[in-house]
């Protein structure tokens, strides 16, 4: 047995490190797959009443006003969580939670005391959510301590491990000595630039995730690409792919986000959303953005989101000329943020090279059924076709981000069947239900639960009840989504598409971006 036995409180539980327990827990649907071929059932997931001790979770994660997306994802899982188990939150030393219904349902304890709480009573399940921020650093402090399992939110760790040691160790070498110990000489030189501030795209080949899947027990991912990842540097480590779930907005109609927004209703905008980085590709958008322009589109861009303090955003517009075309919002509410997901034509999701996130602000925007881009690599690839536009990282990326927006402007049919198609996939796919269901599953064959099931019939709580909705003018009250028009067949879609690339000006002899191109709008159908 493993030394913890207050993790394993039901008899015959198993350590999570024995060598019986290395399979991988399999869960509904394609979205929750693992990576190995021998797989575990789970048992039926039901809502029964009985005597049997209600599982109790040790839950480590940053909650609200704590600066990461994770503190919005843990908010909105955890009262779905909490129908299959008793759930006892563990935040950073001194941080008060924003949002009072976690302290109304839940037990909120501190970090410092998950020592002295393993001891003082028995808990069935321990995990630790981990992000490429420094939200996570009391986080890694418990999970280096004592293990459990991992929610792996970013495969890259590299800019939370450079910061870790610098801010919270207070030991920038022992950084550089990772570096060089895990990935030899180009590590100590990619140390040597991190250090000094030069950061490159070259940073994402060393993802630095090596020490949190060593001391592991179990993990937890939303994408095959991250557990894949991962398995190549610890084949022996059970591992789930869960769903990423997010609830489905309550849009305002275009028209009234813009009048609360104070956008011209008939102009074109275009949005990204979430932190803006170097990552984030918003020059390719620029260019998509001055060429609508120039062909006398009154097209605006929004650019929703915290901007990186090592990016200048501000001079990349200034020298593109648009700045009467851009508006950079800084950190919005939920509320504003719906309001111009709610007011986009077309939103912009791109990011290369990847960290192996899995986007929450994506997902909302598939959700809110808005016609969305994203960067064909990592997690965003498994995307099915027709969800989303995927875009080519590469020399072709300008091109297809511009041919993407003139198809979808000049034909609304396929902008409204892009936009349905992705929010019905976040209905079926990405709903919170699905996500609590797989984490109990997980946990439940990890730890030797005896058996799943809820031991409530409804969430703790709804997490965004009625009066939190955005705040609509007392003129008009959020509308639910036009129905869009039928899908437009795959003939007239190729047929629209081949238009589009005509009038960018594309040739036969322009081969490389017109494959490129055609093969991901292809994919629509």
């Amino acid at each position: 047995m493993c030394g913890r036995s207050n993790l394993l409180a039901y008899p015959g539980a198993r350590c999570p490190r024995s060598q019986e327990n290395r399979e991988h827990v399999p869960s509904n649907g394609d979205q929750e797959r693992t990576h190995r071929e021998t797989t575990l059932q789970a048992p039926d997931l039901c809502y029964t009443s009985g005597a049997m001790q209600a599982p109790r979770i040790a839950y480590c994660s940053p909650v609200n006003p704590a600066p990461s997306g994770i503190s919005d994802y843990s908010e909105e899982l955890l009262p779905y969580l909490g129908q299959y188990a008793e759930i006892v939150l563990f935040v950073e030393d001194g941080l008060r939670p924003t949002n009072p219904r976690l302290a109304q349902h839940l037990e909120v304890l501190p970090l410092r005391r998950l020592p002295r709480e393993l001891r003082r009573r028995r808990y069935h399940a321990l995990v630790y959510h981990m992000g490429n921020s420094p939200a996570h650093g009391a986080i890694w402090d418990a999970a280096r301590r004592l293990p459990g399992v991992v929610v792996l939110h970013d495969f890259v760790l590299h800019h939370f491990m450079l910061w870790y040691a610098a801010s919270r160790l207070r030991d920038v070498q022992s950084y550089v000595r990772a570096m060089e110990a895990r990935y030899g000489a180009p590590g100590a030189h990619m140390a040597q630039l991190m250090i000094r501030s030069r950061f490159t795209d070259a940073a994402f080949d060393f993802p630095c995730c090596e020490p949190v899947l060593e001391s592991a027990h179990g993990l937890i991912a939303h994408s095959r690409y991250v557990v894949e990842g991962a398995a190549a540097l610890r084949p022996d480590l059970p591992m789930a792919v869960v769903p990423m779930g997010v609830p489905l907005p309550h849009m305002p109609s275009r028209e009234e986000a813009r009048a609360r927004l104070g956008l011209p209703p008939e102009a074109v905008v275009l949005a990204s959303f979430g932190h803006i980085n170097a990552w984030k590709r918003v020059e390719p958008t620029l260019r998509a953005l001055a060429a609508l322009r120039a062909e006398g589109h009154d097209a605006r861009y929004l650019l929703v989101g915290s901007v990186s303090p090592n990016y200048d955003l501000a001079g990349l517009i200034s020298r593109s000329g648009l700045s009467d075309a851009v508006t950079v919002t800084g950190y919005v509410p939920r509320a504003a943020f719906e309001a111009y997901v709610a007011a986009a034509d077309i939103c912009v999701n791109l990011r290369h090279p990847t960290g192996g996130e899995t986007s929450a602000s994506l997902l909302r925007l598939l959700g809110a059924g808005r016609p969305t881009l994203v960067s064909a690599v990592g997690a965003f690839a498994e995307l099915p076709p027709g969800v989303a536009a995927q875009v080519d990282p590469g020399p072709a990326e300008g091109d297809q981000v511009l041919a993407y927006c003139r198809l979808l402007l000049a034909r609304p049919e396929v902008a409204a069947a892009l936009g349905a198609r992705a929010r019905a996939y976040v209905a079926a796919e990405h709903t919170l239900e699905r996500a609590a269901a797989g984490y109990a599953r997980f946990l439940a064959r990890l730890y030797g639960w005896p058996v799943v099931r809820a031991i409530r019939p409804a969430p703790l709580w709804s997490p965004h009840p009625r009066e939190e909705e955005p705040v609509i003018p007392a003129t008009a009250r959020p509308l639910p989504l036009a129905a869009p028009a039928p899908p437009a067949t795959a003939t007239s879609l190729i047929a629209g598409a081949g238009r589009a690339l005509a009038e960018i000006g594309l040739s036969e002899e322009d081969t490389g971006a017109l494959m490129s191109v055609a093969r991901r709008i292809a994919e629509l159908t």
